[in-house]
């Protein structure tokens, strides 16, 4: 994933791209400092799996900061950060569509041997595990909430 990023950034230096650049270089900022605080707590360098996290929670910081913008008349700094979304999704893997979700969903049920809300917490994990940012976990939780009734 880092020679990804890292190979990335060579490309749209080449392209001049300094939009592409600047996201580029926060996702390298943001890696470097958790391998810094790994570090410091004795830990080993970020996976890929710990980049992943990080680029889900850039991702929701900027439609967070999106959404300020836009209530706060600010169109423009609102479409920097989508732009930039754009960037850091690229990198993710592709998210779950909502038919897709439910076969998940049901699959997950099934392999768990859910039989009632009490296992909801069980299929939940189960689905964060086999699918880490693939799918709106708030979504999934509604129809394994739905299919457990």
């Amino acid at each position: 994933m880092r020679e990804k990023i890292a190979q990335a950034l060579k490309d749209a230096a080449k392209e001049q791209d300094k939009r592409r650049i600047s996201t580029l270089r926060l996702i390298q900022t943001a890696i470097k400092d958790r391998d810094i605080a790994n570090r410091g707590a004795g830990k080993d360098p970020v996976s890929d799996e710990d980049i992943m996290d990080i680029l889900i929670r850039m991702v929701k910081q900027r439609k967070e900061s999106a959404k300020g913008f836009e209530e706060g008349n600010r169109l423009e700094l609102a479409e920097q950060e989508r732009e930039e979304i754009g960037i850091i999704a690229e990198f993710l893997p592709r998210p779950l569509g909502e038919d897709d979700m439910k076969k998940v969903c049901a699959e997950v049920v099934h392999e768990v041997g859910a039989d009632g809300l009490r296992d909801m917490r069980r299929c939940m994990n189960a689905l964060k595990e086999k699918f880490p940012g693939r799918m709106d976990l708030g979504k999934a939780s509604g129809i394994v909430k739905n299919m457990l009734q």
